[in-house]
Protein backbone atom coordinates (compact mmCIF):
# COMPACT_ATOMS: atom_id res chain seq x y z
CA UNK A 1 0.00 0.00 0.00
CA UNK A 2 3.04 2.60 1.02
CA UNK A 3 5.08 1.63 -1.93
CA UNK A 4 1.65 1.92 -4.62
CA UNK A 5 1.12 5.90 -2.70
CA UNK A 6 4.94 6.83 -2.96
CA UNK A 7 4.70 5.71 -6.95
CA UNK A 8 1.86 7.05 -7.27
CA UNK A 9 3.07 10.39 -5.80
CA UNK A 10 6.01 10.47 -7.67
CA UNK A 11 3.75 9.65 -11.10
CA UNK A 12 2.21 13.30 -9.49
CA UNK A 13 5.74 15.44 -9.54
CA UNK A 14 6.78 14.16 -12.78
CA UNK A 15 4.08 15.95 -14.30
CA UNK A 16 6.56 18.91 -13.11
CA UNK A 17 10.02 19.43 -14.73
CA UNK A 18 12.14 17.06 -12.54
CA UNK A 19 11.66 14.13 -15.21
CA UNK A 20 11.85 11.13 -12.03
CA UNK A 21 12.91 8.06 -13.03
CA UNK A 22 10.79 5.23 -11.23
CA UNK A 23 12.36 2.67 -12.81
CA UNK A 24 15.70 4.11 -10.32
CA UNK A 25 14.12 4.29 -6.95
CA UNK A 26 16.51 2.75 -4.79
CA UNK A 27 16.83 2.41 -1.09
CA UNK A 28 19.37 5.67 0.33
CA UNK A 29 19.10 4.95 4.15
CA UNK A 30 16.93 4.31 7.25
CA UNK A 31 17.04 5.48 10.73
CA UNK A 32 16.29 5.46 14.39
CA UNK A 33 12.78 6.38 13.51
CA UNK A 34 10.06 5.51 10.99
CA UNK A 35 11.54 7.55 8.67
CA UNK A 36 13.03 5.88 5.67
CA UNK A 37 15.14 7.45 2.26
CA UNK A 38 14.76 6.66 -1.36
CA UNK A 39 16.97 7.79 -4.20
CA UNK A 40 15.53 8.33 -7.80
CA UNK A 41 17.02 9.87 -10.76
CA UNK A 42 15.86 13.12 -12.32
CA UNK A 43 16.72 14.98 -15.65
CA UNK A 44 19.55 16.85 -14.27
CA UNK A 45 20.14 15.53 -10.98
CA UNK A 46 19.51 13.09 -8.44
CA UNK A 47 17.36 13.29 -5.89
CA UNK A 48 16.19 11.96 -1.74
CA UNK A 49 12.52 11.29 -1.45
CA UNK A 50 11.84 11.68 2.51
CA UNK A 51 9.00 8.91 3.29
CA UNK A 52 7.44 9.96 6.91
CA UNK A 53 4.62 7.75 7.20
CA UNK A 54 1.51 9.76 9.11
CA UNK A 55 0.75 9.63 12.13
CA UNK A 56 4.49 8.37 13.32
CA UNK A 57 6.08 11.17 11.83
CA UNK A 58 5.12 14.87 11.06
CA UNK A 59 6.72 16.44 7.87
CA UNK A 60 5.53 19.80 8.70
CA UNK A 61 8.42 20.06 11.69
CA UNK A 62 10.80 19.70 8.67
CA UNK A 63 9.52 22.04 6.30
CA UNK A 64 9.48 24.52 8.82
CA UNK A 65 13.02 23.87 10.49
CA UNK A 66 14.61 23.60 6.74
CA UNK A 67 13.12 27.24 5.81
CA UNK A 68 14.79 28.63 9.19
CA UNK A 69 18.02 27.06 9.11
CA UNK A 70 18.13 27.42 5.16
CA UNK A 71 19.46 30.62 5.06
CA UNK A 72 22.56 29.93 7.63
CA UNK A 73 23.81 26.58 6.89
CA UNK A 74 23.44 23.82 3.83
CA UNK A 75 20.41 21.84 4.63
CA UNK A 76 18.80 19.63 1.93
CA UNK A 77 16.15 22.10 -0.08
CA UNK A 78 12.45 21.19 -0.86
CA UNK A 79 11.70 20.42 -4.11
CA UNK A 80 8.36 19.22 -3.66
CA UNK A 81 6.06 17.71 -0.84
CA UNK A 82 2.89 15.72 -0.04
CA UNK A 83 2.10 16.56 3.77
CA UNK A 84 -1.15 14.20 3.77
CA UNK A 85 1.23 11.32 2.53
CA UNK A 86 4.52 12.27 4.19
CA UNK A 87 6.57 12.75 0.98
CA UNK A 88 9.24 15.26 0.06
CA UNK A 89 11.12 15.62 -2.47
CA UNK A 90 14.89 16.96 -1.23
CA UNK A 91 17.99 17.78 -2.28
CA UNK A 92 20.76 14.50 -2.70
CA UNK A 93 24.02 15.30 -0.41
CA UNK A 94 25.33 11.78 -1.18
CA UNK A 95 25.89 8.37 1.31
CA UNK A 96 29.24 9.60 2.28
CA UNK A 97 28.67 10.85 5.73
CA UNK A 98 31.20 12.32 8.14
CA UNK A 99 31.57 8.85 10.27
CA UNK A 100 32.05 6.87 6.66
CA UNK A 101 34.37 9.40 5.42
CA UNK A 102 36.27 8.49 8.50
CA UNK A 103 35.86 5.10 8.55
CA UNK A 104 36.80 4.81 4.71
CA UNK A 105 40.03 6.98 5.52
CA UNK A 106 41.07 5.47 8.76
CA UNK A 107 41.40 9.24 10.70
CA UNK A 108 40.03 12.50 11.58
CA UNK A 109 40.60 15.51 9.80
CA UNK A 110 41.17 18.21 12.63
CA UNK A 111 40.50 20.96 9.59
CA UNK A 112 37.59 19.21 8.46
CA UNK A 113 36.19 19.17 12.31
CA UNK A 114 36.75 22.86 12.43
CA UNK A 115 35.25 23.71 9.44
CA UNK A 116 31.67 21.60 10.96
CA UNK A 117 32.12 23.90 14.19
CA UNK A 118 32.02 27.10 12.12
CA UNK A 119 29.15 25.67 10.59
CA UNK A 120 27.66 25.02 14.15
CA UNK A 121 28.62 28.86 14.64
CA UNK A 122 26.92 29.95 11.58
CA UNK A 123 23.69 28.47 12.82
CA UNK A 124 23.74 29.54 16.60
CA UNK A 125 24.47 33.07 15.11
CA UNK A 126 21.26 32.79 13.18
CA UNK A 127 19.49 31.98 16.65
CA UNK A 128 16.32 33.94 17.35
CA UNK A 129 13.86 33.09 20.61
CA UNK A 130 9.90 32.53 19.79
CA UNK A 131 10.93 30.70 16.81
CA UNK A 132 11.68 27.06 17.90
CA UNK A 133 9.95 25.51 20.72
CA UNK A 134 12.16 25.58 24.28
CA UNK A 135 14.63 22.76 25.32
CA UNK A 136 13.24 23.61 28.47
CA UNK A 137 13.29 21.68 32.03
CA UNK A 138 10.64 19.20 30.94
CA UNK A 139 12.01 17.61 27.66
CA UNK A 140 15.57 17.93 28.80
CA UNK A 141 14.31 15.93 32.61
CA UNK A 142 11.72 13.24 30.05
CA UNK A 143 15.34 13.22 28.46
CA UNK A 144 17.56 12.35 30.85
CA UNK A 145 15.39 10.15 33.05
CA UNK A 146 15.26 7.14 30.15
CA UNK A 147 18.47 6.00 31.96
CA UNK A 148 16.71 5.14 34.56
CA UNK A 149 13.65 3.64 32.36
CA UNK A 150 15.30 1.77 29.88
CA UNK A 151 19.26 1.54 30.85
CA UNK A 152 19.12 0.82 34.01
CA UNK A 153 16.39 -1.70 35.15
CA UNK A 154 16.29 -3.09 31.06
CA UNK A 155 19.72 -2.96 29.84
CA UNK A 156 21.36 -4.12 32.93
CA UNK A 157 18.87 -6.13 34.26
CA UNK A 158 19.06 -4.05 37.85
CA UNK A 159 16.49 -2.54 39.67
CA UNK A 160 17.37 0.92 40.98
CA UNK A 161 16.95 0.85 44.95
CA UNK A 162 14.73 4.14 46.57
CA UNK A 163 18.21 5.30 48.04
CA UNK A 164 20.11 5.10 44.57
CA UNK A 165 16.85 7.22 42.70
CA UNK A 166 17.30 9.84 44.87
CA UNK A 167 20.57 10.38 44.84
CA UNK A 168 20.05 10.30 40.58
CA UNK A 169 17.16 12.87 41.01
CA UNK A 170 19.86 15.17 43.00
CA UNK A 171 22.18 14.46 40.34
CA UNK A 172 19.88 15.13 37.60
CA UNK A 173 18.85 18.61 39.22
CA UNK A 174 22.50 19.83 39.55
CA UNK A 175 23.09 18.68 35.85
CA UNK A 176 20.09 20.52 34.85
CA UNK A 177 20.07 23.59 36.71
CA UNK A 178 23.41 24.34 34.74
CA UNK A 179 22.32 22.89 31.37
CA UNK A 180 19.09 25.66 31.78
CA UNK A 181 21.18 28.66 32.63
CA UNK A 182 23.74 28.66 29.48
CA UNK A 183 22.98 31.29 26.63
CA UNK A 184 20.35 29.81 24.06
CA UNK A 185 20.56 29.44 20.37
CA UNK A 186 18.84 26.89 18.23
CA UNK A 187 19.66 23.20 18.87
CA UNK A 188 20.21 20.68 16.03
CA UNK A 189 20.17 18.02 18.95
CA UNK A 190 21.72 15.21 16.66
CA UNK A 191 25.11 17.18 15.22
CA UNK A 192 26.91 14.35 14.92
CA UNK A 193 28.98 12.44 12.17
CA UNK A 194 26.04 10.45 10.46
CA UNK A 195 24.33 13.62 10.14
CA UNK A 196 26.78 15.48 8.90
CA UNK A 197 27.48 14.95 4.90
CA UNK A 198 30.61 15.47 2.84
CA UNK A 199 29.70 16.10 -0.26
CA UNK A 200 32.45 16.06 -3.34
CA UNK A 201 31.81 18.61 -5.83
CA UNK A 202 34.50 18.11 -8.57
CA UNK A 203 37.04 17.60 -5.86
CA UNK A 204 35.80 20.18 -3.69
CA UNK A 205 34.38 19.04 -0.40
CA UNK A 206 32.14 20.72 1.81
CA UNK A 207 28.99 19.54 4.29
CA UNK A 208 25.72 19.49 4.32
CA UNK A 209 23.56 18.67 7.32
CA UNK A 210 20.64 16.61 7.89
CA UNK A 211 18.27 15.40 10.40
CA UNK A 212 17.64 18.42 12.16
CA UNK A 213 13.90 17.94 12.13
CA UNK A 214 13.36 17.78 16.44
CA UNK A 215 15.37 20.85 16.44
CA UNK A 216 14.82 23.17 19.55
CA UNK A 217 15.74 26.57 21.37
CA UNK A 218 17.87 25.26 23.98
CA UNK A 219 21.48 25.57 25.88
CA UNK A 220 24.89 26.65 23.09
CA UNK A 221 27.05 23.44 24.03
CA UNK A 222 24.79 20.70 23.32
CA UNK A 223 25.38 20.52 19.48
CA UNK A 224 29.21 20.68 20.58
CA UNK A 225 29.13 17.73 22.65
CA UNK A 226 26.91 15.83 19.94
CA UNK A 227 29.97 16.37 17.39
CA UNK A 228 32.79 16.23 19.98
CA UNK A 229 31.57 13.41 22.35
CA UNK A 230 29.80 11.58 19.62
CA UNK A 231 28.31 8.56 20.53
CA UNK A 232 29.98 6.72 16.94
CA UNK A 233 33.26 8.50 16.51
CA UNK A 234 35.92 8.80 19.23
CA UNK A 235 38.55 11.93 19.24
CA UNK A 236 41.74 11.34 20.37
CA UNK A 237 41.92 13.62 23.86
CA UNK A 238 44.95 15.88 22.27
CA UNK A 239 42.21 16.44 19.00
CA UNK A 240 39.18 16.73 21.17
CA UNK A 241 40.84 19.56 23.60
CA UNK A 242 42.28 21.31 20.42
CA UNK A 243 38.81 21.08 19.03
CA UNK A 244 36.75 22.48 21.86
CA UNK A 245 39.10 25.27 22.20
CA UNK A 246 39.17 26.19 19.30
CA UNK A 247 35.23 26.53 18.99
CA UNK A 248 34.94 28.56 21.92
CA UNK A 249 37.88 31.21 20.49
CA UNK A 250 35.82 31.62 17.08
CA UNK A 251 32.74 31.80 18.58
CA UNK A 252 33.48 34.32 21.60
CA UNK A 253 35.06 36.49 18.99
CA UNK A 254 31.87 36.17 16.73
CA UNK A 255 29.83 37.29 19.30
CA UNK A 256 28.73 34.63 20.84
CA UNK A 257 27.66 34.34 24.91
CA UNK A 258 30.16 31.28 26.20
CA UNK A 259 32.03 33.26 29.64
CA UNK A 260 35.26 32.61 30.11
CA UNK A 261 36.64 28.48 28.44
CA UNK A 262 37.01 27.10 32.31
CA UNK A 263 33.23 28.03 32.92
CA UNK A 264 32.15 27.16 29.17
CA UNK A 265 34.16 23.45 29.50
CA UNK A 266 32.20 22.97 32.74
CA UNK A 267 29.02 24.01 31.05
CA UNK A 268 30.19 21.26 28.22
CA UNK A 269 30.46 18.73 30.55
CA UNK A 270 27.38 19.02 32.55
CA UNK A 271 25.65 19.42 29.13
CA UNK A 272 27.27 15.88 27.95
CA UNK A 273 26.39 14.10 31.01
CA UNK A 274 22.52 14.94 30.14
CA UNK A 275 23.13 13.90 26.27
CA UNK A 276 25.15 11.04 27.27
CA UNK A 277 22.33 9.57 30.20
CA UNK A 278 19.93 10.02 27.70
CA UNK A 279 21.84 9.15 25.10
CA UNK A 280 22.53 5.34 27.09
CA UNK A 281 18.73 5.17 27.57
CA UNK A 282 18.13 5.77 24.40
CA UNK A 283 20.13 3.23 22.28
CA UNK A 284 18.89 0.51 25.34
CA UNK A 285 15.26 1.47 24.07
CA UNK A 286 16.28 0.90 20.61
CA UNK A 287 17.54 -2.66 20.99
CA UNK A 288 15.45 -3.62 23.31
CA UNK A 289 11.72 -2.25 22.50
CA UNK A 290 13.02 -1.71 18.70
CA UNK A 291 15.05 -4.41 18.14
CA UNK A 292 17.67 -2.38 16.71
CA UNK A 293 20.67 -4.11 17.71
CA UNK A 294 23.36 -2.03 15.73
CA UNK A 295 23.02 0.51 18.56
CA UNK A 296 24.70 -2.17 21.48
CA UNK A 297 27.92 -1.49 20.11
CA UNK A 298 27.90 2.24 20.55
CA UNK A 299 26.97 1.88 24.62
CA UNK A 300 30.51 1.19 25.63
CA UNK A 301 31.99 4.39 24.57
CA UNK A 302 28.98 6.55 25.34
CA UNK A 303 29.32 4.59 28.59
CA UNK A 304 32.93 5.62 28.86
CA UNK A 305 31.74 9.33 28.04
CA UNK A 306 29.85 9.57 30.96
CA UNK A 307 31.68 7.61 33.45
CA UNK A 308 34.64 9.70 32.93
CA UNK A 309 33.08 13.06 33.79
CA UNK A 310 31.12 11.32 36.29
CA UNK A 311 34.70 10.52 37.86
CA UNK A 312 35.96 14.36 37.32
CA UNK A 313 33.81 16.27 39.68
CA UNK A 314 33.09 14.93 43.31
CA UNK A 315 29.79 16.25 43.40
CA UNK A 316 28.96 13.40 40.75
CA UNK A 317 30.59 11.04 43.12
CA UNK A 318 27.32 9.34 43.78
CA UNK A 319 26.30 8.72 39.90
CA UNK A 320 30.14 7.16 39.37
CA UNK A 321 29.17 4.07 42.35
CA UNK A 322 25.44 4.15 40.49
CA UNK A 323 27.74 3.37 37.03
CA UNK A 324 29.71 1.05 38.68
CA UNK A 325 27.28 -0.85 39.81
CA UNK A 326 24.95 -1.07 37.12
CA UNK A 327 28.06 -2.42 34.90
CA UNK A 328 29.23 -4.77 37.40
CA UNK A 329 28.79 -8.19 36.08
CA UNK A 330 31.16 -9.75 39.02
Amino acid sequence: MRTLELQNWIAQVNNTHYGLDISSLTIASSDASFRSYFRIQGKNSSYIIMDAPPPHENCTDFINITKIFEPSINVPHIFAQNLEQGFLLLSDFGDTTLFKSIQAENKINTAEYIEICNILIDLQLSSKPNILLDYDEAKLKQEIYLFNEWYAPKHCNKALTDEQKNKLEVIYQKILKNNLAQAKVYVHRDYHSRNIMKINNNSQYHFGIIDFQDALYGAITYDLVSLLKDAYIELEPEQHDELLSKYWENAAKKGLALGDFENFKIDYELMGLQRHLKVLGIFARLYHRDGKSGYLNDLPLVLKYTTAIAHKYAEFKDLADILRYLNDNS
